[in-house]
C-alpha cells in the first residue's frame, strides 16, 4: 500500500452504533489509515469543505439524518468526493441505486474486513489524484515570471530556477547538461530573458544539424564572392548575436576545426567574415548545451571547455521528477485546449499511475506530445496513446509500460469496446462481459469511462 497516501487522505467514518464504529475504525488504523470518527451526519456537514483530503464511509440507516441524505448533500457540494455506503441486507437495492447517483461503492453488512480495506484503498487513490489535480491547477494558476517557463515543484527544478536567476545577472558563459527533450533551450532562453541582454538577440544553433562544410559560413558569415555560391554578403550567427545570447545546442557535435575558431572568438571578442581582412568587434554570451560531460569527451577541446565552463546547470530526466510529471501533463493539456478549444480532462487513477510509472525516454518533449493527443482525443487514455490500441492477440511485450499498466489498459480497452458496441446500453454490456453491475461501475469509474460519451 502507498503509505504516503494514508498520511495525506483521511477516512471519515460515520456510524451511530458506537461499537460498530470503534471496531471498524480500529481495523482501519491497524492497517495504517488515518481515521476520523463521527456519530452524526450533521458533524460531517459542519467540518466538510471543498477539496477536503478525505473519503467518507457512512452507514445508511441513522437518525436524524440517514447516509443517503448525507451523501446527496456532500456530492452536491463536491460531486467527485468518494462516498462509500455501509448497508444492511434490506438496503442493497437502495445502495445499487446510490451508485447511479454518485456513490463510490457500498459494503453489505456483515462485510469482510479485507473487502473494506480494498474499497477504501481504491477510494483513497482516487481522492489522492483529485487533490493532486486541484493543487496542480492552483499552482498553474498562480505561477508567474520564471516559473511560467520553467515549471516544476521538484527540488531539482527549484534549484534550476535559482541557478537561472543567479547566473543571468552574472553575464558569464554557461553549460547546460541534460538528455534530449529535457528543455535545455528553454533554460537558455530563460537565462537570456532574465539577463541585462534580454532586449538583444537570442540566437540558437543546433550544431548537430549544420553540415561540416557550411559550419564556418553559418557562424562567421562571408563576403560576396568569397567562395562559389556566395553571391552576396552574409552576416553570421556570431555577429548577429552580438550584444545578446548565443545558444549552441549539442555543442559536442561541433567539428574540431570550428572549436578552435570559436575559442579564438571568445578570447578576443572579435571575428572576421570569410573572405574579409577586417575584424568585427562582438560582445557575446554563450550558453552551450550538451548531453554528456564535455570534459570527458575525446573530440571536444579542453581549452574550449574551460572557456565555457564558468557555470553549469544540470537538468534531471523527467522520470526522476515524480509529481512534476502529472503537473507538466496538465500544463500541456491546458495549452492544447487553449489553442484548439474543449475542456481539460481530469486524469483517472490508471492514467495517473501510467504517467508516473512510464520511463519517458523522450523526456518533456515526449510528455508534451502525449498530452496533446490526450487533450484532442476525449475517449482515449494515456496508456493507449503510449502503447497503441492492441487486439487481444497482439500485446506488445516490448513496450516500456509496466505489466500492471498493460493488464489494466487491456481490461479498459475491452470494456470501452463493449460500451461502444452496445452504444451505451449498460445492461447489454453487463450481459456481454458477464460482470456484476457494481463491478462494472467500479471499473468504469477507475478507467474514466462515461456512458454518456457512447450514446447515439
Amino acid at each position: 500500500m502507498d503509505k504516503n497516501a494514508h498520511n495525506q487522505i483521511e477516512i471519515w467514518l460515520l456510524d451511530d452504533d458506537d461499537i460498530v464504529r470503534s471496531t471498524t475504525a480500529q481495523w482501519l488504523r491497524l492497517s495504517d489509515y488515518k481515521v476520523r470518527e463521527f456519530q452524526e451526519a450533521s458533524d460531517i456537514i459542519a467540518h466538510l469543505s471543498i477539496g477536503e483530503p478525505c473519503i467518507i464511509v457512512s452507514d445508511i440507516r441513522m437518525e436524524p439524518m440517514d447516509g443517503l441524505t448525507l451523501m446527496t448533500h456532500c456530492l452536491t457540494q463536491e460531486s467527485e468526493l468518494p462516498f462509500i455506503l455501509i448497508t444492511g441486507h434490506g438496503d442493497v437495492d437502495t445502495a445499487v441505486n446510490a451508485l447511479r447517483d454518485g456513490a463510490f461503492d457500498f459494503l453489505e453488512k456483515p462485510f469482510d474486513p479485507n473487502r473494506l480495506l480494498q474499497t477504501v484503498e481504491k477510494a483513497i487513490q482516487l481522492r489522492k489524484v483529485q487533490c493532486q489535480h486541484a493543487n496542480q491547477s492552483q499552482y498553474l494558476g498562480d505561477i508567474q515570471g520564471l516559473e511560467e517557463s520553467i515549471i516544476g515543484q521538484h527540488e531539482q527544478m527549484i534549484r534550476v530556477r535559482h541557478q537561472i536567476r543567479t547566473f543571468a545577472s552574472m553575464d558569464t558563459h554557461v553549460i547546460v547538461y541534460g538528455k534530449t527533450g529535457c528543455g535545455k533551450e528553454l533554460v537558455a532562453r530563460a537565462l537570456h530573458d532574465c539577463s541585462p541582454r534580454s532586449t538583444q538577440p537570442f540566437v540558437a544553433i543546433n550544431c548537430a544539424a549544420i553540415p561540416a562544410d557550411l559550419f564556418e559560413s553559418e557562424l562567421f558569415g562571408h563576403e560576396a564572392g568569397s567562395f562559389t555560391g556566395a553571391n552576396k554578403k552574409r552576416v553570421g550567427k556570431l555577429e548577429h548575436a552580438s550584444g545578446g545570447t548565443l545558444f549552441l545546442d549539442e555543442i559536442e557535435s561541433m567539428p574540431l576545426a570550428m572549436q578552435i575558431k570559436l575559442l579564438r572568438v571568445l578570447q578576443e571578442n572579435q571575428l572576421e567574415r570569410i573572405g574579409s581582412n577586417h575584424t568585427i568587434k562582438i560582445d557575446l554570451r554563450v550558453v552551450a548545451a550538451a548531453k554528456n560531460d564535455l570534459q570527458t569527451l575525446e573530440n571536444f577541446r579542453q581549452d574550449l571547455f574551460f572557456r565555457l565552463n564558468v557555470s553549469q546547470i544540470h537538468l534531471p530526466d523527467l522520470r526522476c521528477r515524480g509529481a512534476d510529471i502529472p503537473l507538466l501533463f496538465e500544463h500541456f493539456c491546458r495549452l492544447a485546449v487553449k489553442e484548439r478549444g474543449g475542456d481539460v480532462r481530469q486524469l483517472s487513477p490508471i492514467d495517473h499511475e501510467t504517467l508516473t510509472l512510464y520511463g519517458w525516454p523522450g523526456n518533456v518533449r515526449e510528455l508534451r506530445n502525449v498530452a496533446l493527443r490526450y487533450a484532442l482525443e476525449p475517449n482515449t487514455s494515456v496508456a493507449k496513446i503510449l502503447a497503441g490500441y492492441q487486439a487481444q492477440d497482439d500485446i506488445d511485450t516490448q513496450s516500456p509500460l509496466p505489466l500492471s499498466v498493460k493488464v489494466q489498459e487491456f481490461e479498459r480497452s475491452l470494456i470501452e469496446a463493449s460500451i461502444r458496441q452496445q452504444k451505451g446500453n449498460i445492461q447489454l454490456v453487463l450481459e456481454q462481459l458477464q460482470l456484476p453491475r457494481r463491478t462494472l461501475n467500479q471499473k468504469m469509474q477507475k478507467y474514466g469511462l462515461n456512458r454518456a460519451d457512447y450514446l447515439n
